[in-house]
């Protein structure tokens, strides 16, 4: 019996749980300090009442045997899908039916998605990165190559020439950075990819975050997208589902690789592998995309990117330079001179009680840069960057450049 090696190569713990044990082992040295959160990007507003109210009728339906519902279709039930499709369809974009699957989050299909792809294929991904990217490509032995995102780029990578992959990991706003692809630029990575044949994996979980309709919510509004591209999208952080899980991926007919259709392979995989998400869920789900529960979850996306507007204000105040927050739920810092990205996590932690992520938990790419998630009370957000303001200002004992 043989393990799979490639696991040991993996880093010895998730990002996050290393923060937590940080966290934790502080709160319990400092039992008076109130610690103010805003490092994982999980959400605090609950769901919207049209969905709460679809999932309650839901309930009563199960309940009921002329109602109840055993197994669903693998690929999710149709009344959802075609939700999505009307979602799309107010982007411009067609979507069939049969080209959505209903999955239980973007992160379990970032990783599985891997399954219909040999391992042979090169990888290419941002540095900076979502870790789930390059863990679940390791795991599996795969090549990765590594585009990096600098301050001087705003952290949004384009194709160079001279680099050639099979698959192209791209996250728009996105996560950990914030920032966001202009349609120019999409235009050039999906050029990129008609040209060596690659396929790329698309992650808009925070679409719903983009205010500026110039930019684009989907690869698909981009021309050629459905001959090279593959969009994993989330309910989690639009519509607050991180706790009831759901989400869905999009994979075009018109996606073909050595003659086989994708979108078959990734519905082979999923009968396979993936027995479906509750009918409870995927009720609240379909819920979000009434025009009820659409303006009911935009309420909730306001309040978390006013969060980000009082957290770029105090930034701005500091002189401290950072990306994202205007269209993304996410800021990404350059930590203050001399202090590297651990070192700022500890000094906000023991200085001012305030938990963010570090930017070196990202990647290599990510050192000397700190992430804060907007995904808070707007009290605790307002407090955190008055201590953060006390810290690093007038008195503190470090300065921004």
């Amino acid at each position: 019996m043989h393990i799979n090696e490639h696991f040991l190569k993996l880093e010895d713990s998730y990002l996050f749980f290393t923060i937590s044990q940080k966290v934790r082992a502080y709160a319990e040295a400092n039992p008076g300090v109130e610690i103010l959160r805003l490092g994982v990007g999980d959400v605090t507003r609950p769901l919207a009442p049209a969905v709460v109210e679809a999932m309650r009728k839901a309930v009563l339906e199960m309940g009921r045997a002329e109602t109840f519902r055993g197994y669903g279709d693998y690929e999710g039930y149709p009344f959802l899908r075609q939700a999505v499709c009307g979602y799309y369809r107010q982007k411009g974009v067609a979507l069939r039916e049969d080209e959505v699957f209903i999955s239980d989050g973007a992160k379990s299909d970032l990783g599985n998605i891997l399954d219909i792809f040999s391992q042979d294929n090169a990888v290419l991904i941002p540095n900076p990165v979502y870790p789930v990217y390059a863990d679940t490509n390791i795991m599996a032995g795969r090549e990765i190559l590594y585009m990096n995102g600098t301050a001087e780029n705003g952290f949004l990578p384009l194709p160079e020439k001279n680099v050639r992959a099979d698959i192209i990991y791209l996250c728009s706003p996105n996560n950990p950075t914030g920032a966001v692809y202009s349609r120019e630029q999409l235009g050039a990575w999906v050029a990129y990819a008609l040209d060596n044949d690659a396929v790329i994996l698309f992650d808009s979980a925070y679409e719903g975050f983009i205010q500026d309709g110039a930019l684009p919510a989907s690869i698909y509004q981009i021309e050629g997208a459905a001959e090279c591209a593959i969009e994993f999208c989330s309910f989690s952080k639009t519509a607050g589902f991180t706790g009831t899980r759901c989400g869905y991926t999009v994979v075009p007919h018109t996606l073909v690789r050595g003659g086989v259709s994708l979108n078959g392979l990734w519905l082979r995989r999923q009968t396979t592998k993936f027995n479906g998400v509750p009918y409870i869920v995927q009720r609240g789900a379909e819920a979000v995309f009434t025009a009820e529960g659409l303006a009911q979850t935009k309420r909730d996306i306001a309040y978390y990117l006013e969060n980000a507007r009082m957290m770029a204000d105090t930034l701005d105040g500091l002189g401290i330079w950072f990306t994202g927050g205007r269209n993304a739920p996410y800021i990404w810092l350059k930590c203050p001179t001399g202090l590297s990205s651990w070192g700022f996590f500890d000094f906000l932690l023991t200085k001012a009680g305030v938990v963010g992520t570090p930017g070196a938990g990202f990647g290599a790419g990510g050192e000397g840069f700190f992430r804060l998630s907007a995904f808070g009370e707007r009290d605790n957000v307002a407090a955190a960057m008055g201590r953060i303001k006390a810290a690093l200002g007038e008195g503190g004992d470090y300065h921004a450049d």
